[in-house]
């Protein structure tokens, strides 16, 4: 498998050298799974993506916390249960954490898992394996019940939106699930490469040495060539293809990896992400995508622009070989 990339060259005439002649350059890569162009832009620290206010965010958690259903004091009565014949209890619980349906309908099978009532507030970079262990063990749990009720629901995901920027509609640190009988786009999309091509993907990631964070196990972790966004993860779970397939030994793999990039997101200085585990056809991997989003301020850009919305190519400044850079070993089980 070939990496694509293209480095373009421009010209200003620019105001704080005299108006003088300044090359300009940005390379553009194409995702050799998918064909989405990134942009890789050159920025001064904290152009596109300034850093968090503490000040804002903790105004942000206190003023939700009166009203957020998913706290200890309302969510028993707040949140909906699930319909008997999927989970006779109502309500997936394991540890700390809690799942049960969306309110709103995304899907016809729509879930909602809370790391932990009590939490909140969770800084990414207080995410521990065991939280987040549990929290993605309670949709496997749900999926698998799903599948059980409705073998049609056979296109399944897990998601996050963490935090505002990230799209969240509620401040308390949560997980989604959805199970549908057609695929998203973007799983349709992955699901009509051959399996042989993520095969490729991983082999050329591992030979070249540079994204190939390392595996963990049964699972590997690799930087993004073309980054749909800052700092973009993926794993890679052979022999998987859907979340509702996950054994414990997985969920545990998959919970330690994922708590172990939010620690590399916090030392980045990033506090806002979003998060994807693909459920494709039988024969293609398992694939979890990861990726920063803008961080939390009083008045802050949206990272959507133009050219991520309308023409499906993202600008990032952080590079993916500096990303893996500062990753080190910490994927190296």
């Amino acid at each position: 498998m070939e990496l694509c990339s293209q480095v373009l060259h421009g010209e200003i005439l620019h105001p704080e050298r005299g108006f003088q002649p300044v090359p300009t350059s940005v390379e553009v890569r194409w995702d050799p799974l998918t064909g989405h162009g990134a942009r890789l832009v050159i920025a001064p620290p904290g152009a596109l993506f300034p850093p968090a206010d503490p000040q804002a965010l903790a105004d942000l958690a206190e003023q939700t916390r009166v009203s957020c259903p998913f706290c200890p004091e309302r969510i028993e009565q707040a949140t909906p249960q699930l319909p008997t014949a999927i989970w006779p209890q109502g309500r997936v619980r394991r540890g700390r954490a809690v799942l049960f349906p969306n309110l709103i309908a995304y899907a016809p099978h729509a879930s909602v898992s809370v790391y932990a009532p009590e939490l909140h507030v969770l800084p990414v970079g207080e995410m521990t394996p065991e939280l987040m262990t549990d929290n993605v063990a309670t949709q496997v749990a749900w999926l698998e019940a799903v599948t059980r009720q409705d073998p049609t629901a056979r296109w399944q995901s897990v998601n996050s939106n963490y935090l505002p920027p990230s799209g969240s509609s509620l401040f308390h640190p949560h997980l989604q699930g959805a199970a549908n009988p057609v695929p998203t786009t973007f799983q349709q999309l992955l699901a009509d490469l051959p399996a042989e091509r993520f095969d490729d993907y991983l082999t050329t990631e591992r030979r070249l040495g540079v994204r190939h964070l390392g595996g963990t196990g049964r699972v590997q972790w690799l930087a993004a060539f073309a980054p749909v966004g800052p700092a973009e993860l993926r794993a890679l779970v052979p022999g998987v293809s859907s979340p509702a397939e996950l054994d414990e030994e997985l969920v545990t793999e998959l919970g330690w990896g994922v708590a172990t990039a939010l620690g590399l997101y916090a030392e980045l200085g990033f506090w806002s992400f979003n998060l994807a585990w693909y459920g494709l056809p039988a024969g293609h991997p398992l694939l979890l995508r990861m990726v920063c989003r803008q961080n939390p301020r009083s008045l802050y850009r949206s990272d959507v622009t133009y050219l991520e919305l309308l023409h499906w190519e993202a600008a990032v400044d952080v590079l993916p070989e500096e990303l893996a850079e500062r990753a080190g070993d910490r994927f190296r089980g």
